[in-house]
């Protein structure tokens, strides 16, 4: 494939998929602007290799994959790490969508405290809604770790509500 159809062809598949991309990407990170950052470096990345990401069977979830290892790699930076605000916070994941409730904002706020992995089994399974064995793939672990992740994050979202919940 020649640069111009291989830039054509990623210009119109990140189009198509801008706007669920960009969603994906604030339900990791939770903030706008690291959202924004986040997909614009893990698209950089998939454009190197779009060759080999578009003769494959889903360029979508290889740039979810991405997207989550990038988020994952920024986490552990020690730099990366610091503490937010509540008006740092976006408390309305779509804005065309119906205004978030009180319990929601306090929902998103616990995952968003979750470890990396954790919340992206959260993410990738009730956000977005796919299967365990997509977010396995798009994860790139077993469905197995998938379940454990997902189950260890929904234990702790229950333990934090139930203590601030009377």
């Amino acid at each position: 494939m020649g640069e111009t159809e291989r830039g054509s062809d990623f210009s119109a598949f990140v189009r198509a998929r801008q706007g669920s991309l960009a969603r994906f990407a604030y339900l990791l990170t939770g903030d706008a602007h690291s959202a924004e950052d986040l997909l614009q470096a893990s698209l950089a990345k998939v454009y190197g290799r779009w060759d080999h990401v578009s003769a494959a069977h889903s360029p979508d979830a290889y740039v979810r994959k991405v997207m989550v290892n990038e988020h994952t790699t920024w986490w552990r930076r020690a730099w990366r790490h610091r503490e937010r605000t509540d008006s740092e916070l976006i408390r309305v994941l779509d804005p065309a969508g119906p205004p978030a409730t009180p319990h929601d904002s306090e929902l998103w706020a616990h995952v968003c405290s979750l470890a990396p992995q954790q919340r992206a089994a959260v993410v990738l399974r009730y956000y977005e809604d796919l299967t365990e064995a997509q977010t396995a793939e798009i994860l790139g672990v077993s469905v197995g770790t998938v379940k454990s992740h997902t189950s260890r994050a929904l234990s702790s979202l229950r333990r934090t509500m139930k203590e601030v919940t009377p």
